[in-house]
């Protein structure tokens, strides 16, 4: 049998369970997970570009406590966005609906300011900005 020394062994999740009560068990809470929170920040997008708001590189930061609380850092292509009002709040519903969070706040933040650098190469694409 041969080994692999080069491959890190990852410490094993720790067991989550549910509670039980007079009432009878609970299930087990939900653990919020990064994937999850991206797949639905990708929903939502800005109104006057094509592309959602994670590819245009708007998205600085997703930090996810225990507990369920989720806090996003963003940015807007510019200070004078117009969907300045409206693109926070959505973010905050969207990231709302994943299983598992109980809060959110959302931070609009301005450093280091955006550019078509923060692109992924399928919104580059999708805008022609290649």
């Amino acid at each position: 049998m041969s080994e692999t020394p080069d491959a890190p062994l990852a410490p094993p999740e720790p067991a989550v369970h549910g509670a039980w009560t007079p009432e009878g068990s609970t299930e087990p809470p939900v653990r919020v997970n990064e994937d999850g929170v991206i797949a639905v920040l990708k929903t939502v997008f800005d109104p006057e570009i094509p592309v959602d708001i994670y590819e245009l590189g708007l998205i600085y930061a997703i930090e996810i406590e225990d507990g369920g609380k989720v806090k996003v850092e963003m940015t807007l292509t510019t200070p004078s966005c117009p969907s300045a009002q409206e693109l926070p709040s959505q973010v905050e519903e969207a990231v709302r609906a994943v299983p598992g969070v109980t809060d959110v706040q959302v931070e609009v933040v301005w450093d280091p300011p955006w550019d078509q650098s923060r692109m992924s190469e399928d919104a580059r694409l999708a805008l022609n900005m290649y």
